[in-house]
């Protein structure tokens, strides 16, 4: 029964068949007795019966190469088909199926890059762009005017110094890879962009009253020449308009006394007094108290006020 199940196998394959293959068929059939082909003296069972069938059908397709039976004699077996013979639906449906049985194939293919969160590594590479190869770990004069044109804001802006403050920067004009690492890291930037859309966030910090006495205490220690204990009277009074200029109503008033005073430094304990009679005196100077704690350069700025404002109202 079984010869009659190949011989029928053969009519339907013979006519198919071309070289190597119509070779191995014409074997196969040459043999007198399947079980000799099983080699084994024992009649084949119902699945190698099966097998013998199925190996023997698939001989009609011409794109077959012979391989390795689950018999041990050559059997053929099905090449891969080419990205290029297939059509774009079965090219998804092939890319898909070889997604589901290997899924970390399809890594490489899905897994991009999220610019979105923050990369210390980016961020180093950011400031390499502004150093030197003589000195690659320090942000000179000429990298941060590369820097300030890159973000769109203009070197004496107080966002400048806001940022300076928050990477702790010690020299004005120059940033360590340290602070730069320090300062980016706290506001979470590490791109151009990222930092441009933290613009307004760095200036709010401005309105804030702890965060700008922090700022303001800050910005004499990083604006003052590091040899000397005090500041010189030029960059004061530029820091001064820069931090109190649009806060202090009584600031072109004390720019004035400046002006026309003896002094040629400010020291850190006047620095700091400043910012507290900003706050606290009023522009009519009602609540000043000639026997405070001020500094004797603030009780002339009132004197000299008062002068000031008398003349006026005698000229008037």
């Amino acid at each position: 029964m079984l010869n009659v199940h190949l011989v029928c196998a053969s009519l339907f394959v013979l006519p198919r068949l071309h070289g190597s293959c119509l070779f191995y068929l014409l074997f196969v059939l040459s043999l007198s007795e399947l079980p000799l082909f099983f080699h084994t003296s024992h009649p084949p069972n119902f699945k190698q019966r099966y097998e013998f069938l199925r190996w023997s059908l698939l001989l009609n397709s011409k794109s077959f190469d012979i391989a390795t039976s689950p018999f041990g004699i050559d059997m053929p077996r099905t090449k891969r088909r080419l990205a290029a013979d297939m059509g774009p639906e079965e090219d998804e449906r092939h890319f898909n199926k070889r997604l589901r049985n290997n899924p970390s194939s399809g890594r490489r293919f899905s897994k991009t890059e999220d610019n979105s969160s923050f990369s210390q590594k980016r961020c180093l590479a950011w400031f390499r762009e502004y150093t030197t190869p003589d000195e690659p770990e320090l942000l000179g004069p000429d990298g941060m005017e590369k820097f300030c044109e890159d973000i769109g804001v203009e070197p004496e802006n107080v966002v400048m110094l806001v940022l300076a403050w928050k990477m702790n920067a010690r020299q004005m004009g120059f940033f360590t890879m340290q602070e730069w690492l320090k300062g980016l890291t706290d506001i979470q930037c590490d791109t151009i962009s990222k930092i441009q859309n933290k613009l307004e966030y760095l200036r709010s910090l401005m309105n804030d009253q702890t965060s700008f006495k922090s700022i303001y205490r800050y910005a004499y220690d990083f604006a003052r020449d590091k040899d000397q204990r005090s500041m010189d009277m030029e960059t004061a009074k530029a820091m001064l308009q820069l931090l109190l200029g649009k806060h202090w109503s009584l600031f072109s008033q004390f720019g004035s006394f400046l002006d026309h005073s003896k002094y040629k430094v400010i020291n850190k304990d006047q620095w700091c007094n400043i910012l507290e009679f900003s706050r606290t005196i009023c522009t009519d100077l009602t609540n000043y108290d000639v026997d405070g704690a001020w500094p004797v350069m603030l009780d002339e700025f009132v004197e000299w006020l008062k002068i000031n404002k008398g003349n006026d109202h005698f000229r008037s």
